[in-house]
């Protein structure tokens, strides 16, 4: 079952994830894993830092749901033989074909090849690229525990359980959240949050999947919408221009506060106003995960050349990369999709379909 609204937000966030990223390679915010020493610029610090708490939680939202739906069609070894294709192997066997080059990268940037012998610059190379795709390796080792909940819970009576679940009780949620953002993260790896990441799939698998739950996100969508915008100017306020993957960010009340609204409002507007298909849509959606997957090669490279081969200044090194980006993205994914063994190993597909 697909619902079109949510493939719309998907790939619109996946778009954002993107515009992110350009931000984010250039910040001057002390976030680990840019540009050392890169010229930024305030306006794009604070999108990065504004973006950067719902954006994430919101696919494992989605994804959680989409989980689900999987589930309503295949057996518990189906769904795992297609998540292990669709996600694990692209996350493993990829960083070998494409995903070496951002760890090369990053090793070069941070001035880390002059330390490692020729021998082991690629097999190094290979285990530092994984970038983005942590997003893809939760979801598969999330999907291993829903698989085991749906072993043990043949009837879906947990499921059945939030079928009726009250609009107080979403804006409850937000606490949730907050608590399981203090657990079960990664030390230095901000991105491995695997507490507050797993609560957004299992709210997605368990209570979004739910018509009636979504029905209610939609009518209090502008309510929400309003709260979102205000929680965000204060949130903004307060950490932008500091380090918005530190602790004392992620872990505030007020940015999870503001993170699940701005979750909510999306859900809300996105199944009332947006739930419509074109022939974009289409493209879009059918392209996201290549999107998704390919573009930090592509943009590490533009950044790279941008800002040790161009002597441009920091404007225009943003409006390169933000125009380049996503043509060489899904120009990189048509090309992938047309050789079969490097298709498969990159973006875990064994064939595609004809149009």
């Amino acid at each position: 079952m697909r619902k079109t609204y949510l493939d719309n937000i998907r790939f619109a966030v996946v778009l954002l994830v993107v515009i992110y990223h350009v931000c984010y390679i250039f910040n001057g915010c002390g976030v680990l894993g840019g540009i050392p020493d890169a010229d930024s610029i305030a306006l794009f610090d604070g999108f990065a830092c504004i973006v950067y708490p719902w954006f994430m939680v919101l696919l494992f939202v989605i994804s959680g749901m989409g989980a689900r739906y999987s589930l309503q069609n295949r057996t518990i070894k189906q769904f795992l033989k297609e998540r292990a294709v669709k996600l694990l192997v692209p996350s493993v066997l990829g960083l070998f074909v494409v995903h070496w080059i951002t760890g090369y990268l990053n090793l070069k940037i941070n001035g880390a090849l002059a330390y490692i012998p020729p021998a082991l610059v690629y097999p190094i190379s290979v285990s530092s690229g994984i970038g983005p795709l942590w997003f893809i390796q939760l979801l598969f080792i999330f999907s291993l525990f829903i698989s085991l909940f749906k072993k043990f819970d043949r009837s879906d009576r947990i499921w059945h359980l939030f079928e009726r679940t009250s609009t107080p009780f979403i804006l409850l949620l937000s606490l949730l959240i907050w608590i399981t953002s203090h657990i079960f993260n990664m030390p230095v790896i901000t991105t491995y949050r695997f507490g507050i990441y797993f609560a957004a799939f299992l709210i997605g698998y368990y209570i979004f999947s739910h018509d009636e739950v979504q029905n209610k996100v939609e009518k209090i969508c502008l309510p929400m919408t309003a709260a979102a915008f205000v929680l965000g100017v204060i949130y903004a306020v307060k950490y932008c221009g500091s380090n918005y993957a530190s602790d004392a960010c992620l872990q505030n009340l007020l940015t999870n506060l503001y993170l699940w609204a701005a979750v909510l409002a999306i859900l809300g507007t996105g199944k009332r106003y947006f739930d419509k298909d074109s022939l974009f849509s289409r493209h879009m959606s059918e392209n996201s995960f290549g999107i998704y997957v390919l573009h930090y090669p592509a943009l590490i490279t533009i950044c790279f050349l941008l800002q040790y081969h161009t002597g441009l200044s920091a404007l225009p090194k943003y409006i390169t990369a933000f125009v380049l980006i996503l043509p060489l993205t899904l120009a990189a994914n048509a090309a992938v999709k047309r050789i079969p063994v490097i298709r498969f190993l990159v973006l875990g597909k064994a064939k595609v379909k004809n149009k």
